[in-house]
């Protein structure tokens, strides 16, 4: 499996509360693409979310974005560990 970090903008105030809930919508449907969000970390001043994830591909995990209700473009695959 690859691993993945993507980042979502538009999460400015959002609560750790709101952010389970996005977390959750993600990882209710994620074994149907055969992804796993492992993590997620929120800065909400800037509104960025930070996910790392695994999964088959890239366009996969956003597919489970997309249908969670908070699409991204910014999939970045990491490939290289130390």
């Amino acid at each position: 499996m690859a691993r993945f970090i993507d980042v979502h903008d538009g999460f400015v105030g959002v609560t750790k509360e709101q952010l389970m809930a996005a977390h959750d919508a993600d990882t209710a449907i994620e074994n149907e693409e055969g992804v796993h969000i492992e993590h997620a970390w929120l800065d909400p001043q800037s509104g960025k979310v930070f996910c790392m994830s695994t999964g088959p591909s890239k366009e996969a995990l956003m597919r489970i974005h997309e249908r969670a209700g908070h699409p991204t473009s910014q999939v970045f695959e990491v490939s290289i560990e130390v």
